[in-house]
């Protein structure tokens, strides 16, 4: 049984345990709730450990690979640069969409006030600066002193700039630099794959107690959440569309009928990882040359994730709704920032992974409680398919672009048909 349906079955029953419980038994399952929330509690603050070195260390190395990647040639110092713009894009979107989508399909109050009593335990992570203190904020005067106190944008923001540093340097001690980035990264991913082994522990305890306190309405909640997220991942979807056909110059009908096949792939397997021979495939009908696709597909799936920015700051912006917080202009463009800078170290993780340390940093730079995501992630596999054909589906858009914009569309070149045999 795979990881994540682990979770979601784990899910499912501590919601029922506790629905049930609070139908038959009420004063019980309430006074149950005191021993079974610390449990639950321990699971989340094993997977908040993990956050800060697998975060720091998961940056240094995807700057240090998208750098390596531009210096390989012009063509890849093209991809990133398109890549980076439409991933702070995606998290603008992001932080505009959510509040829209959740004003035009709004989750009852009953429900709402359900979830936030279940989750009364969880505190805001912490204040973000006013305005006018916001520029000097982001810059720490001691990073060691920002990851202590969770202040995660100061965080990111030196974390960016050293690892942009490390680039610089000549190659022994840049190779020393990123090597022991990413033995760090690897032993961090190792901790947090036992304590995501230990997830359904923890998950039938959240959930228990969002059962007991929120009944059936938990259930509702979840399947609001749940669309509206994916909601916001389905705009990046049909982005990619007007962006191939302008783009990338080709006809409308032709890119949905050629892309089809591989969001099939991507729907079954949920990874962009596997989706590439498809997506190599649908380029090579489309007219692309394989010279263009062979290098911008391997580099979109390796550090571009489109939907990652505005589905992960939609998480931390529903959150903040449950629990009636106010996001000020200054709250969302941290979030905006987050999301986007730390995308690049997100790339090629599991989702239950991805899931904590992609949008635990946007919740915390926000401000937002990120004891609810420890219950969410349980039902990341169902906004995972929109976020994988999403990013599928843009990936082989912006490589239309790619190619529009290099002159390398249209009939194949005898270069492309060696390399394709």
């Amino acid at each position: 049984m795979s990881q994540t349906t682990r979770i979601l079955l784990s899910l499912v029953a501590g919601l029922a345990i506790g629905i049930v419980a609070a139908a038959t038994v009420p004063e019980s399952a309430i006074s149950a709730i005191d021993y079974v929330r610390p449990i639950g509690s321990a699971w989340l603050n094993a997977l908040r450990m993990t956050i800060v070195p697998l975060v720091v260390s998961l940056l240094v190395v995807g700057i240090a690979a998208t750098a390596e990647a531009a210096r390989a040639s012009k063509l890849a110092t093209g991809a990133i640069a398109l890549f980076l713009v439409l991933l702070w894009i995606s998290a603008a979107l992001g932080a505009l969409l959510t509040p829209l989508f959740l004003d035009l399909w709004t989750l009852p109050d009953s429900a709402t006030a359900a979830l936030r009593d279940a989750f009364a335990g969880a505190e805001p992570a912490g204040e973000v600066p006013p305005f006018s203190d916001f520029l000097a904020a982001i810059v720490p005067t001691n990073p060691i002193a920002a990851a202590a106190e969770d202040s995660f944008l100061p965080l990111i923001i030196f974390t960016t700039v050293f690892a942009f540093a490390v680039t610089r340097l000549p190659e022994e001690p840049r190779e020393t630099l990123v090597k022991f980035f990413r033995a760090l990264s690897d032993a961090m991913l190792v901790m947090i794959h036992w304590v995501l082994w230990l997830a359904p522990i923890g998950v039938v305890a959240l959930s228990y107690v969002v059962g007991a306190r929120a009944g059936t309405a938990a259930l509702g909640a979840l399947l609001h959440y749940v669309v509206i997220v994916s909601a916001v991942g389905g705009v990046l979807l049909l982005l990619a569309y007007p962006l191939a056909v302008f783009g990338g110059k080709l006809p409308l009908g032709r890119f949905a009928r050629e892309v089809a096949p591989s969001q099939a792939v991507a729907v079954s397997t949920q990874s962009s990882l596997a989706s590439l021979p498809a997506m190599l495939a649908s380029s090579e009908r489309l007219g692309i040359p394989v010279s263009t696709s062979g290098v911008t597909l391997p580099l979109a799936v390796a550090i571009f994730r489109v939907t990652g920015p505005c589905m992960n700051i939609a998480v931390a912006i529903y959150v903040a709704h449950v629990f009636g917080m106010e996001l000020t202009p200054t709250q969302l463009a941290a979030g905006v920032a987050a999301a986007a800078i730390t995308t690049l170290g997100a790339v090629s993780l599991p989702g239950a992974i991805s899931f904590i340390s992609s949008i635990a940093p946007v919740a915390i730079a926000m401000g937002v409680p990120v004891a609810p995501l420890a219950l969410l992630v349980a039902v990341e596999t169902l906004p995972d398919i929109m976020r994988t054909i999403a990013n599928v589906t843009m990936d082989v858009s912006t490589t239309s672009v790619i190619a529009a914009r290099s002159g390398a569309g249209g009939e194949r070149s005898e270069a492309d048909e060696l390399l394709e045999g």
